[in-house]
């Protein structure tokens, strides 16, 4: 029977990340710099909001886009933090996570046909969904533009079919963001085309020497913005992610996301709240720690020789393989998994444009990450390929 599945399922592959990270998982001892999942645990009293939410019996069913109060407190949040507007009755979804309001929206305003452009290298999430819809993914190459789709990288990729321009920023897997310029710059490209721009800014809590500014500040009636819980509060596992757009859009991904979930969790929904609202500074000591981790990070790398850029937020690095080293990037990392007990993704697993690089994150304790750069200096000691 597998010859009747939908012949896009079939064409699709797991994450590269997930495959890399399972290949390696049995390993003892492994120092896995592998999964942007934070190390910190979600705060004490956003986990007291969701036992009284069990307690209290708020079990039932929620408002398809979420209920009320919470959307209040998701509309204030980014009114307050990144100075956008949104209307909590007819321009905020209450997602299943972050992806499945990335799903909801791709699904919401893509055609067969239609072009989608990503900056390479790319989180593997969105290319399987633009396939899932019959549209095609344009990799935009950034490498040599210091990893930023910006719009002089852009225009060289606009076509009569782009339909969307997916900007995830600060970036999976490479930590660079864009400045308040680029935006402004990308916006003026972009406006007046018929033409959506994604912007994911599910890192936008952890930036850490620029406050983030979201693209829908400039451009607002063409942004379908997508956030979420996971990163910001450590949430991951609650499956919180909020979608922003203008009426006119938002009315339509609702469709789509009531009848693919119906509701988000309601028990999530009300640690939600909490988190949005007495939690709404709770990623400052998380930043602050992450900043810390970046820059012994950062110090360790560069005194090993790789070619690094300096993330601007996330937590990760994307680190250039060295050009002497005879293998790509996935013999790379499963190298220095195998034998030296560390655990790194390769880049090939973030589209073409990211082979010949590895993703390190360093969402992880200190500890752990002493442990890792002592083992990948010793790979390259051992290799012949530690410059200085």
């Amino acid at each position: 029977m597998e010859h009747l599945i939908n012949k896009q399922v079939q064409q699709i592959e797991i994450s590269g990340i997930r495959r890399f990270f399972n290949l390696v998982a049995g390993i003892e001892g492994m120092v896995s710099l592998t999964l942007g999942q934070p190390d910190f645990p979600t705060p004490a009293h956003v986990k007291e909001a969701a036992k009284t939410a069990i307690d209290a019996g708020f079990t039932n069913y929620t408002h398809n886009a979420g209920f009320l109060e919470l959307r209040e407190a998701a509309s204030e949040f980014y009114r307050k933090k990144y100075n956008v507007s949104f209307s909590p009755d007819s321009e905020v979804i209450i997602t299943n996570g972050a992806s499945q309001g990335i799903d909801s929206a791709l699904r919401t305003i893509l055609n067969e046909g239609d072009e989608v452009i990503l900056p390479g290298p790319v989180y593997p999430g969105y290319e399987p969904i633009i396939r899932l819809c019959g549209a095609t993914p344009v990799i935009a190459d950034t490498v040599q533009n210091g990893f930023k789709l910006d719009a002089g990288v852009l225009k060289e990729y606009i076509t009569c079919r782009t339909k969307c321009i997916i900007l995830p920023y600060p970036s999976n897997p490479t930590g660079v963001s864009l400045t308040p310029r680029e935006l402004e710059e990308i916006a003026e490209l972009l406006r007046g085309k018929e033409v959506f721009i994604l912007a994911d800014e599910i890192y936008s809590e952890l930036t850490y020497d620029r406050k983030h500014i979201s693209i829908a500040s400039y451009l607002k009636e063409q942004t379908i913005v997508i956030n979420g819980l996971s990163k910001s509060h450590s949430m991951t596992g609650w499956r919180i992610g909020m979608v922003f757009a203008p009426e006119n859009i938002a009315k339509h991904i609702l469709k789509v996301h009531q009848y693919n979930v119906s509701c988000a969790s309601s028990i999530s929904q009300k640690a939600a709240f909490e988190a949005l609202t007495n939690g709404i500074d709770d990623a400052d000591d998380m930043r602050n720690e992450y900043k810390k981790r970046r820059d012994f990070v950062s110090g360790k790398l560069t005194a090993m020789g790789f070619d690094i850029i300096l993330p601007d937020g996330a937590f990760y690095f994307f680190v250039k393989v060295p050009d002497i080293y005879q293998g790509d990037s996935f013999s790379f990392a499963l190298t220095l998994a195998q034998q030296y007990k560390t655990g790194v993704v390769p880049g090939s697993s973030f589209s073409s444009a990211g082979e010949g690089f590895f993703r390190l994150s360093y969402a992880c304790s200190m500890e752990e990450l002493k442990m890792g750069m002592e083992r990948l200096e010793a790979f390259l000691r051992d290799l012949g390929l530690k410059s200085h």
